[in-house]
């Protein structure tokens, strides 16, 4: 499950699909792993927008951010982080069961 939380952002209804197909293969991997749910909240502070993510998943928990002058930038690079840190899980998951 992903719940996207814009706070003082204002997206318009194509950046959430924007987000969401981003969002696509860390949430696949996300199901593999169970119990998956990402929380991503953004905050804009002056120019720059902060991007935080909390993962719960089987495996574990973490938290992420990313910030940025421009919302798509940080998006990607926080995207980027969450599925890379997703497949280092799998990875784990898949040693341990083997």
């Amino acid at each position: 499950m992903i719940q996207l939380n814009s706070g003082n952002v204002l997206l318009k209804p194509t950046h959430r699909r924007q987000l969401m197909t981003w969002l696509k293969r860390a949430a696949k991997m996300g199901q593999k792993l169970g119990q998956f749910i990402l929380n991503m909240t953004l905050h804009r502070s002056g120019k720059s927008v902060e991007i935080t993510a909390t993962v719960h998943d089987s495996v574990g928990k973490f938290d992420l951010r990313a910030r940025n002058h421009d919302w798509k930038t940080a998006a990607r690079n926080l995207i980027r982080l969450i599925a890379a840190r997703l497949h280092g899980q799998l990875i784990l998951q898949a040693a341990t069961a083997a």
